[in-house]
């Protein structure tokens, strides 16, 4: 076993840069005051969270008062798709999304069939992609909202979100009434360029712990004039869309890490791709029974995800932690369900492969060295456990 762990689920969270927390220190100690206070100490935070704001705006390519900041990716995710269908249920109650989705957007969809909404799930294809047409397709006279996340958290696939967004306003042009278009990003932002006024799309979500920045805040970008209905009420913060004091500390750390993230991801995604596809070649050429999930090429920079012959996900993952690895299945917000990933599923795996599933995410921290480590690990793990019987897949 390796002294030091090497840590290979970015995807799952990542580490809080040293910068970053630099810049929310003030925040956290001496400058702890009120946003909404008039006095000095509420002033000195409004103004960082005002420039922090900006910030993100900038990178992200929003204006100042398109931004909601909310407390991550699943909050944001349900206000988008629970704000803008209660607020758009006079034109229709029809949602379009994917079977692939985070569980924080199927499962709002899910709770809406209560309030009387109905959505479809679209398929995809072997390789997880989405086709446009298909979008097209199942938008009828009562679709209100459509709702599709740019690049998927377990196998990485990256989805042609201009090119929907861009239908789906003709559509929406052809039935006379809006028809919204939500994205997940929450895998893209700080990764891949993302520029909110560009995807033509009206609602994204993102986290900051997914770009090195602040666990327990993230933010949902409206685009203006875009119907909405707020999900928590109060003081009236975030333009009336959220309410509920601001996260200071959280929203300064926000804003430094995706600036951060923004000026280094073009030297980074080199490397990172570099380690990625040195990760697919040594798997699929060094373990008979191995299957990439995903994409081949039109997927994240950081992402790998495999599939195993004859062998149990949970063995590979307690092996390769034994071993000093840090890994996971699939999506750890879902990492305590005993259940075959939803997204393996749809692209075809079997229940059995879909059970085997390894995913690997990089950071820029991961060396080559270490994917070495990997690589002679891994094959040597699998050979091992497919050698014991009571570990086998049945």
């Amino acid at each position: 076993m390796k002294n030091e762990q090497i840590y290979l689920d970015h995807a799952a969270t990542t580490p809080l840069r040293a910068e970053v927390l630099d810049s929310m220190m003030p925040f956290l100690t001496n400058d702890f005051g009120n946003p909404s206070s008039l006095y000095q100490q509420g002033q000195v935070a409004r103004k960082a969270v005002d420039e922090s704001r900006e910030l993100i705006g900038k990178v992200l390519g929003a204006r100042v008062g398109e931004i909601v900041v909310t407390s991550g990716g699943t909050e944001s995710d349900n206000a988008a798709i629970k704000g803008a269908a209660l607020a758009m249920k006079s034109y229709g109650n029809h949602i379009i999304t994917s079977q692939i989705e985070h569980e924080a957007v199927l499962n709002s969809c899910e709770q809406l069939k209560e309030f009387g909404f109905e959505t479809t799930f679209l398929p995809v294809d072997s390789d997880g992609l989405i086709n446009p047409d298909d979008v097209v397709k199942e938008i009828n006279s009562n679709t209100i909202l459509v709702s599709l996340m740019m690049a998927n958290n377990e196998i990485g696939t990256i989805q042609p979100i201009k090119d929907i967004a861009q239908k789906i306003k003709v559509e929406s042009q052809n039935l006379g009434h809006p028809v919204l278009f939500h994205t997940d990003a929450v895998q893209c932002v700080g990764s891949l360029e993302v520029n909110f006024k560009d995807l033509e799309v009206d609602l994204l979500s993102l986290s900051a712990h997914k770009f090195q920045g602040p666990r327990g805040v993230g933010a949902l970008l409206i685009k203006r004039n875009t119907p909405f209905f707020p999900l928590l009420t109060g003081g009236g913060q975030e333009r009336d869309r959220r309410s509920g004091t601001e996260n200071v500390a959280g929203i300064v750390g926000m804003a430094t890490a995706l600036q951060l993230s923004s000026l280094e991801k073009e030297v980074v995604n080199q490397e990172l791709i570099f380690l990625r596809d040195m990760i697919i070649d040594g798997v699929l050429n060094s373990i008979e029974g191995s299957f990439l999930n995903g994409h081949p090429t039109q997927r994240l920079p950081n992402n790998v995800n495999f599939s195993f012959d004859s062998v149990e996900g949970e063995p590979i993952l307690l092996g390769l932690d034994f071993a000093g690895i840090s890994a996971s299945s699939g999506s750890a917000c879902s990492a305590s369900v005993n259940e075959p990933s939803h997204v393996l599923i749809a692209i075809g795996r079997s229940k059995e492969l879909a059970q085997s599933a390894l995913r690997i995410t990089l950071g820029p921290s991961n060396t080559k060295s270490e994917v070495q480590y990997f690589l002679e690990t891994l094959p040597q793990l699998i050979k091992k456990l497919k050698s014991m019987p009571s570990l086998q897949k049945s």
